[in-house]
């Protein structure tokens, strides 16, 4: 009975028992100042204006709490406390929990940041990076080598191209029973290596909102161009379009180059992938936004009917992060679903997949059926 009236104090606060009568055990009540400096800051003064004292701060809270709990209270400290001008000091980005949501933030930082923080900043941003690639690689990897190598056959392969279950099967009649073994007189193979099987246009909403989505983006875009059996394009946009592909090889590089916040032209931006797409019939274009279009709308549903009719397989992601559904524009995605662009919101578990399924050229809706992934059309 006594933990749980602890329990029920620490989650309710100083408030809730104004006259001390649960004593808190050891540990628990430096626990308690943690949390009263965050969640009751008007009363307490929050963390403090040094920065001593918000280092301090961080240090208690990875003290006391999980990493997955650090990681929540520095992103409400940030949102609460307006401690956003604490991330230029150098001292503190040291003792922050690296997360996705901290690279995101850093990166909206980046214009204002001194010269004596981008250091710093940069090698947080590193460090999520790897860990976030480290993760994703494998799985990315895996799935689009062997969608495209089965997705293209080979008559003439050479060796490491043979794909041995197929040419078994043609060459069954060719059967030696005195030597047990197979005759091949025909030989079936994968897609040839080194040759850039489809073209991949990542075009990204770089609009506030789509900060975590354009982290994803860059770290997939990046493992996507070390695939030489694809070509794939990196373009971001606001009412500007910028094409950051020649950054590829380093998504921090790639990172630092973006610029979140400010307004959204998706039609011009769809304008500028078409002048990318050379064979549409082999071209993925993967939209990455909310749809809140700041132009003509009009324009924009013209211009996304004439790209899906040319025959380039378009895919529309409201968000590309772990957060769920996102606020998106639901009269857009309903007429980009009319017109069947597929249009959902994916979380990165299931891009390597998605991805998979669009090399092959399978039915989107029967993979998002598969998945659960409702159509927000």
């Amino acid at each position: 009975m006594e933990e749980r009236l602890r329990k029920w104090r620490l989650i309710l606060g100083s408030k809730a028992d104004p006259q001390q009568e649960i004593t808190l055990e050891d540990g628990e009540g430096q626990m308690d100042g943690v949390l009263e400096a965050l969640y009751d800051a008007q009363g307490r003064g929050g963390l403090g204006s040094s920065s001593p004292n918000v280092n301090r701060w961080l240090g208690d809270i990875r003290k006391y709490f999980p990493t997955s709990v650090v990681q929540l209270m520095q992103k409400d400290a940030l949102e609460r406390l307006k401690l956003k001008e604490m991330l230029l000091e150098p001292e503190m980005l040291q003792a922050l929990e690296p997360d996705v949501q901290l690279l995101s933030t850093l990166i909206s930082l980046n214009k204002v940041m001194p010269q004596k923080t981008k250091q710093t900043a940069r090698q947080v941003v590193r460090k999520v990076v790897e860990q976030l690639e480290k993760k994703i690689r494998n799985p990315l990897r895996q799935a689009i080598e062997g969608s495209l190598r089965r997705s293209v056959q080979n008559r003439r392969p050479k060796h490491n191209e043979i794909d041995w279950k197929k040419t078994i099967q043609i060459n069954l009649k060719n059967y030696q029973q005195e030597y047990k073994t197979i005759i091949p007189e025909h030989f079936r193979g994968y897609g040839k290596k080194g040759q850039a099987l489809r073209k991949v246009i990542l075009l990204v909403d770089q609009s506030g909102s789509m900060a975590s989505s354009v982290v994803y983006a860059s770290i997939f875009g990046a493992v996507m161009a070390s695939l030489r059996s694809l070509k794939t394009h990196m373009v971001v946009f606001d009412t500007a379009v910028v094409d950051l592909t020649d950054e590829l090889h380093d998504p921090v590089d790639l990172l630092f180059g973006t610029q979140l916040g400010g307004g959204t032209d998706i039609n011009k931006a769809l304008g500028y992938a078409q002048t990318l797409v050379q064979n549409p019939n082999d071209t993925i274009l993967i939209l990455i936004s909310d749809l809140c279009e700041g132009g003509n709308v009009s324009e924009l549903l013209r211009r996304a009917a004439s790209i899906k009719s040319s025959g380039i397989q378009f895919i529309s992601l409201l968000a590309l992060n772990d957060e769920g559904a996102p606020i998106y524009d639901k009269s857009v995605a309903t007429q980009f679903s009319s017109i069947d662009i597929p249009t959902f919101a994916c979380t990165p578990e299931f891009f390597p997949d998605m991805m998979a399924t669009a090399i092959k050229k399978e039915s989107m809706k029967q993979w998002m059926a598969r998945h659960q992934v409702i159509d927000k059309g």
